[in-house]
């Protein structure tokens, strides 16, 4: 059972002797390979004066299941990570896998960055910070009061938390998996307990009362297609946030659009999540802007260029 650190810090940059310092990092998830972490960390860090090598993890690629997790996290350790990035399916399969974990992660019930420090494995969520501030830019002044969620993953987690930091006063979350969705709305309501978090069944009566939707899935991804809400629940005065962001407009954020919404596309959100964990990872202070620009560099290039 992992343990709560209430002061776990990014650690001292990793260096090799003689030589410029250098941070080896990577990301384990399924389905990755279009992921743009790897682009931006490297990027980062080579404009702060020192190089970082990002390797993709993939579940899908290896054949590897979820049981190969521990492993996973062993070699990277053995092999001078500095850290990894979590992605889905892992984020809450981690964290058995780890000897301490920040508040904020304790708190949201997932990891999306785990740190190799002093010979322990610490888990962090930067994916929270990522989605607040997201929101903040992208769709300020909207109202957060009442709001429904599709998706109770590890991702889902993260964003409900935020949501009600945030200051929703309801949230309802909506998942395929309605057990999943139940313990997430039921852990929730017990960290936040003057708000109303339930689970939800049926989308279109939750989301007439609803000022915003979040989509909390992979519903969106080319892997992936289509979308998690009928066009037809689409209406103006309703906010749609999506946390995809490959692509950077999915279906779901089209036909909000079309029907006049507001809209947060997943892109921000990516790289908030990666500035914070950078940060986490060399203990340099990242430029999150820099980031940003990168990114849209990145995203408004050709596929076969990322």
């Amino acid at each position: 059972m992992a343990k709560v650190s209430p002061t776990s810090g990014p650690g001292p940059q990793p260096q090799i002797a003689g030589t410029a310092p250098v941070c080896r990092l990577g990301l384990i998830g399924r389905g990755i390979q279009r992921s743009k972490s790897p682009a931006l960390h490297v990027a980062e860090a080579k404009a702060q004066g020192f190089t970082c090598t990002y390797e993709l993890i993939d579940l899908e690629k290896l054949g590897f299941g979820l049981e190969r997790l521990p492993e996973l996290l062993q070699q990277a350790s053995e092999q001078g990570f500095a850290g990894l990035n979590i992605t889905h399916p892992c984020k809450q399969a981690v964290i058995p896998l780890l000897d301490e974990l920040s508040p904020e992660a304790h708190s949201v019930g997932a990891v999306n960055t785990v740190h190799f420090h002093s010979g322990r494995r610490i888990g962090y969520n930067t994916d929270a910070w990522g989605f607040s501030e997201s929101f903040r830019r992208g769709l300020s002044g909207a109202s957060v009061a009442r709001v429904v969620q599709v998706g109770a993953g590890g991702a889902g987690a993260a964003t409900g938390f935020s949501l009600l930091e945030l200051g929703a006063r309801a949230l309802v979350i909506v998942d395929l998996d309605e057990a999943r969705g139940r313990r997430l709305a039921t852990t929730l309501a017990r960290r936040f307990a003057d708000r109303d978090v339930r689970p939800g069944r049926e989308l279109a009566a939750e989301l007439a009362e609803a000022n915003g939707i979040v989509n909390c899935t992979p519903i969106g991804m080319p892997a992936h297609p289509g979308s998690v809400v009928p066009a037809t629940l689409l209406r103006p005065d309703l906010w749609v946030a999506d946390i995809v962001y490959t692509p950077l407009e999915t279906q779901l954020l089209r036909d909000a659009t079309n029907a006049g919404c507001r809209t947060l596309n997943g892109g921000r959100m990516a790289v908030f999540q990666a500035a914070r964990a950078f940060e986490i990872f060399t203990g340099r202070v990242a430029d999150a802007e820099r980031m940003l620009g990168h990114f849209n560099q990145l995203a408004s290039a050709p596929e076969t260029a990322i």
